[in-house]
């Protein structure tokens, strides 16, 4: 808790100290060629303002971007609620971010079968989320199944490796 309170803090006191430059004559204005989208991507380089940079930060929790489920199970587990519960607050901090959430499969099973588990488990990371706080209209949860497997080999670490919801962010997917 304290590692994300510095930083809170830190952002505070900077944005404290800032100037607002009350005077009009000398301000530039400045034109917006947004499209008025207001969507954040998050680029390669992790740049785009507003802490975007953390998402690709190997020492930070928001670079982990995997949920993993048990077999035939859309329950998220008790050691990956840390991992949804900083990327809501991720959410939260950032309206303008948006976040697809792909559910994931191994390749037993039929397909309809898959694709509706697939399905239940970006439902519940994205509800999950929801209830922490994010909006609706930041996550859009689509199931692929079998389709896109991390590991090709027919063993039990395989299959467990691809029975994942996958939080991607605006320029990710």
């Amino acid at each position: 808790m304290k590692k994300l309170a510095i930083p809170a803090l830190l952002s505070l006191i900077l944005a404290a100290c800032s100037s607002t430059g009350t005077s009009t004559d000398t301000a530039a204005k400045v034109e917006d060629r947004s499209g008025g989208a207001g969507v954040a991507t998050v680029t390669a380089d992790g740049a785009s303002g507003s802490g975007i940079a953390a998402l690709t930060d190997p020492n930070n929790i928001l670079s982990k971007r995997s949920v993993f489920f048990d077999f035939d199970s859309y329950v998220i587990k008790s050691e990956a609620k840390p991992l949804v519960e900083a990327h809501a607050r991720f959410l939260v901090q950032n309206p303008q971010i948006k976040m697809l959430i792909q559910g994931n499969t191994d390749e037993r099973g039929s397909r309809e079968y898959n694709l509706a588990l697939g399905q239940k488990r970006a439902d519940v990371v994205k509800q999950a989320l929801l209830l922490l706080g994010a909006k609706e209209t930041q996550i859009e949860s689509v199931s692929l199944g079998e389709e896109k497997p991390r590991c090709d080999a027919a063993t039990e670490a395989c299959f467990a490796e691809n029975r994942r919801g996958d939080m991607l962010y605006s320029g990710e997917f």
